[in-house]
C-alpha cells in the first residue's frame, strides 16, 4: 500500500546518500595520495586514526599546507597539535606522530603550487562528507519513525534476527513486500540478483564466477549489508562467512559476504512465510 511505498521513497534514498558518501570518499582519497601519498596508503592497524575521515584526520590534511610541513614540525608541537583536535582521545599520540612523520617522510613531494588546491579540495570534500553523514543520521530516524508508525508483524520478525535494526529491517521489507509473493526462497534470491551462472553451483566453485546483478539492487544492497551485520551476532553466520572466505584467494569479503546473504535469504523466507519469530533452536526447521 502506500504506507510501503512511502517507506521505500525514504530506504532508497538512504542507499542514493550512501553511494554520494562511498563516492565523495573515493574521490577524496585520490586527492589525499596526491597531497600525503604514503598517509593514503595506510590501512587497517597501520593507520595512526580509528576514523581516518574524522576530526583529526581533517585537521592533518588541511592544516598542514603539505607532508614536508608534518616532516619538519617538532614532535612536541605535532603532539599538542594531535591531543588539542582528538580531545586527548588518541591514547598515544606521540605514536601517532611518529607514524605521521615517518609517513610524510615517505611521501612524493609535489610542485609547491598543487598543495594549496588539493588542501582545498580536501577539505571541501571533508565538509560534503559531513553533511552526508548528517542527512544519514537524518533519514535513518525518519525510516525508523514510518516503520514504527506502520508496526507490520513481518518487520518485528525481521527485527527478531540477531544483527538486524529498523534500517535494514525496513529496506528488506520494502523492497520484499509480501513474501507470498515468492513461491521459494530462490525466488527472493533471483529477484534481488544474488545468483550465479546455472552451470556453478550456489557453493560457488569458481573463483572468478560473477554474481548476476540484474535483479533489484536496493533489495540486494540491504541483504548484502544486513548478512554483514548478522556475522557479527550469530556464530553460524560467522562461521560460514569465515569458511567461504578462506576458498580463495581473491575479492574474498566480498564473495564470502554474497554467499552468506544468500544463506541469510533462506532463514528471511522461513521466518516469513512460516511467520515466526528468530529462534537459534530452530533455524535448521525453518531452511
Amino acid at each position: 500500500g502506500s504506507q510501503y511505498l512511502a517507506l521505500q521513497r525514504l530506504t532508497r534514498h538512504r542507499l542514493h546518500i550512501v553511494e554520494c558518501l562511498t563516492r565523495e570518499k573515493t574521490y577524496m582519497l585520490s586527492n589525499v595520495f596526491l597531497k600525503f601519498s604514503e598517509f593514503a596508503l595506510l590501512q587497517g592497524e597501520e593507520h595512526p586514526f580509528s576514523d581516518k575521515y574524522g576530526a583529526t584526520a581533517s585537521s592533518i590534511l588541511t592544516e598542514f599546507l603539505s607532508s614536508e610541513d608534518i616532516a619538519n614540525a617538532s614532535v612536541e608541537y605535532l603532539v599538542d597539535f594531535v591531543n588539542r583536535k582528538s580531545r586527548k582521545r588518541i591514547s598515544d599520540p606521540k605514536m601517532t606522530v611518529e607514524v605521521l612523520q615517518q609517513a610524510a617522510r615517505n611521501s612524493y613531494r609535489l610542485d609547491k603550487c598543487l598543495y594549496e588546491p588539493l588542501t582545498t579540495s580536501i577539505a571541501c570534500s571533508f565538509n560534503c562528507i559531513q553533511a552526508f553523514e548528517k542527512e544519514l543520521k537524518a533519514i535513518n530516524k525518519a525510516i525508523e519513525k514510518t516503520v514504527n508508525g506502520m508496526n507490520p508483524v513481518e518487520y518485528q520478525i525481521l527485527m527478531s534476527i540477531p544483527g538486524f535494526g529498523p534500517v535494514y529491517s525496513s529496506g528488506i521489507l520494502a523492497e520484499l513486500g509480501s513474501v507470498h509473493a515468492f513461491p521459494k526462497n530462490d525466488a527472493i534470491a533471483k529477484y534481488a540478483g544474488i545468483v550465479w551462472k546455472e552451470n556453478q553451483s550456489g557453493d560457488f566453485k569458481a573463483e572468478n564466477t560473477p554474481m548476476n546483478k540484474a535483479g533489484n539492487h536496493y533489495l540486494r544492497y540491504y541483504l548484502i549489508e544486513a548478512a554483514g551485520s548478522v556475522i557479527r551476532h550469530i556464530p553460524e553466520y560467522e562461521k560460514f562467512y569465515q569458511k567461504k572466505f578462506a576458498e580463495v584467494s581473491t575479492h574474498q569479503h566480498k564473495r564470502a559476504l554474497a554467499l552468506t546473504s544468500r544463506k541469510l535469504i533462506r532463514l528471511i523466507f522461513g521466518l516469513l512465510a512460516k511467520n515466526q519469530l528468530y529462534s537459534s533452536n530452530r533455524v535448521d526447521k525453518l531452511i
